[in-house]
């Protein structure tokens, strides 16, 4: 199978293939530079992206806008002509702030999940910046085009929909998580059609980018097959040398089994994929104390939630591994090697392309 170029409006990648974003400083400014480099689509995660700068504990707002903004510049310079996206949680406390500081800083495509960005024209109007919402089913994806139709007249430039293997934070109750009788390729032909009826009333292609449990070039191909214009992969490239995460995070992927990849209960309000480890057990015994809140995220009360989740993440990408939660996609076990973002990048294509 011949791949062909990823086009998001007047944005064309190479590669049909879009790293995605992982926080809290898994893919930052090095990471998205590289797959954008490669031709593909390098994604920043805007999660607490400031966790390094000096004044983050004092003025987390801050130093995330202040972050943000210097590693897309950082990933846009890097990778010359590249594309460079960003991804913003819904839930995310300051949003608003974190997609106008995306824009202004020079972003292409804002991703944004872990709700439905109902309000993210209004944010983007009069800009170039692609948008593209994340989606968990067909249902989410007529809610969210019929929202943007009504309220401002435009559809996404693309949409992502994210199957229940994806890592990190999952957009299914727990009860859809383990139905069997789930098909991925019956919810995406339902999309594809969901999407058709907009690309006709707005005359534009609106790509449909598949992701979750995608790891193989073959994967890639399958996904092709069944009409989706791109794939999102996130596993993959943390295993590599130039994700941003510490090297105990990346052998964290490398060396974990099948057993290890469990689904947990997150602050957030969403259940999340990730691997099993001490603080993952201690968060079910329900003995871990919130001594600060960094105001992450709009529904979390620090007197009742379980336990930080913005601490939690920032110990992983800075190799803290008994006392983080370590995200991982349900193919993390697969993970044998680190390798380089190229050498990644050729093998998938290599595979892709020698799909029969």
């Amino acid at each position: 199978m011949k791949l062909k170029p990823l086009k998001i409006g007047d944005l064309i990648a190479k590669v049909p293939i879009i790293q995605g974003g992982m926080g809290v400083g898994v893919s930052l400014s090095n990471l998205a530079s590289a797959v954008a480099s490669c031709g593909g689509i390098g994604i920043i995660s805007a999660a607490q992206i400031g966790f390094k700068e000096p004044d983050f504990e004092k003025s987390p707002l801050e130093a995330n806008l202040r972050a943000l903004k210097n590693h897309i510049m950082t990933a846009l310079s890097k990778a010359k002509d590249g594309i460079i996206g960003v991804n913003i949680m819904c839930a995310a406390n300051n949003y608003d702030e974190l997609v106008k500081t995306s824009i202004e800083a020079g972003a292409q495509i804002i991703i944004s999940g872990a709700g439905l960005p109902t309000h993210l024209p209004e944010l983007c109007k009069g800009s170039d910046v692609k948008m593209a919402p994340i989606i968990s089913s067909d249902k989410a994806a007529n809610v969210i085009m019929k929202v943007w139709d009504r309220n401002y007249k435009v559809a996404p430039d693309a949409l992502v929909y994210e199957g229940p293997q994806a890592g990190g934070h999952l957009g299914f109750k727990l009860a859809e998580l383990t139905n069997e009788a789930y098909s991925v390729e019956d919810e995406l032909t339902k999309i594809l059609k969901t999407i058709k009826i907009y690309e006709e009333k707005y005359n534009k292609s609106i790509p449909l980018i598949a992701a979750g449990g995608i790891f193989t070039g073959t994967d890639i191909a399958k996904m092709l097959e069944l009409g989706v214009s791109g794939v999102q992969m996130a596993t993959r490239f943390v295993a590599t040398e130039e994700c941003d995460a510490h090297i105990n995070f990346k052998m964290a992927y490398v060396n974990s089994t099948i057993e290890d990849i469990s689904i947990v209960k997150s602050p957030v309000g969403m259940p999340g994929r990730a691997i099993l480890n001490p603080f993952v057990e201690r968060t079910k015994e329900g003995n871990i104390k919130v001594t600060k809140c960094y105001k992450c995220i709009t529904k979390c009360n620090p007197a009742t939630t379980p336990y930080c989740i913005t601490k939690a993440l920032i110990n992983a990408v800075e190799g803290d591994l008994d006392n983080a939660l370590i995200f991982c996609g349900s193919n993390a076990h697969r993970v044998d090697k680190i390798v380089t973002v190229r050498e990644l990048m050729d093998e998938l294509i290599s595979e892709a392309e020698n799909y029969a």
